[in-house]
């Protein structure tokens, strides 16, 4: 990679670390007493009081995008956690386990790729309870299946390595040979592969509690704000959707964004998502 490119590469992963950082500090030291109602202060417009407006019943709006967006960073670490533990467990089993068992995981794979995800997640939500808890469920089962097939050829690229066959040839168990050989090899696309579905699962919590089958309406959510704001957009109250819709986008695009460039640091001419 181009000194030049790596330059950019690395900037972009600073600008997308503060800004995540500054929706943390935020959301620590604004106060809640805006979230509470005021009807005398409803259906304001941007300014400088009440910088993303206020909604029907006159409450910040700036406040409730922050707190929304810190309870989908608190989704999307447990969800893509999660949707990790079950892609290594998975993968790393397809790769050093029989042929039997690496056709039925990869059928497995091949069924939840093809499965329509917003669907699939609103099925698994009900299942479990809906709530935050039904939508990190629901997240981290429909996620994983991408990361599980790129672990496992990372896992068959790898063991058939000098060192790896050496430690067979000493008698080392299996699971010795995974903890100490094959799971610091992966690490790095272990640690990309929980990045990069950041996004997928902040973006369908979104989804999910915009149309009604996610988070309750008393939790902090950018879905919920959406899904309020839909009811009043007729009246000509655009921030309500636009503004928080644009900080959703942003720190989406933050978590992609270092993804990628993590990944073209790591390796240039690899694709894992």
């Amino acid at each position: 990679m181009k000194i030049d490119m790596r330059v950019r590469v690395i900037a972009s992963i600073l600008v997308s670390v503060i800004i995540i950082g500054l929706i943390a500090v935020l959301n620590l030291t604004l106060s809640d007493a805006a979230l509470n109602t005021n009807h005398s202060l409803k259906n304001l417009p941007p300014s400088s009081d009440f910088w993303f407006g206020t909604d029907s019943l006159g409450r910040d709006m700036f406040l409730r995008t922050i707190k929304g967006l810190q309870f989908s960073l608190y989704v999307g670490i447990l969800g893509a956690f999660m949707g990790v533990v079950i892609a290594l467990f998975l993968g790393i089993l397809a790769a050093v386990g029989s042929r039997k068992t690496d056709r039925i995981i990869m059928w497995f794979v091949d069924m939840f790729i093809g499965m329509p995800h917003l669907i699939f997640m609103i099925l698994i939500s009900f299942t479990v309870g809906k709530g935050a808890y039904g939508v990190i469920v629901a997240t981290a089962v429909t996620h994983w299946p991408a990361l599980a097939r790129v672990i496992r050829n990372e896992v068959n690229n790898i063991k058939n390595s000098e060192y790896i066959l050496l430690s067979k040839n000493l008698g080392k168990s299996r699971w010795f040979i995974v903890k100490k050989h094959i799971l610091p090899a992966i690490f790095p696309q272990i640690f990309i592969g929980f990045i990069l579905l950041f996004p997928h699962v902040i973006l369908h919590e979104a989804s999910m509690t915009f149309l009604g089958f996610g988070l309750s309406a008393q939790q902090p959510s950018i879905g919920i704000i959406l899904s309020e704001a839909t009811k009043h957009i007729s009246l000509g109250n655009w921030w309500l959707v636009i503004l928080p819709g644009l900080s959703l986008i942003i720190l989406v695009k933050c978590f992609d964004s270092i993804g990628e460039s993590m990944r073209l640091l790591q390796n240039p001419q690899t694709r894992y998502l």
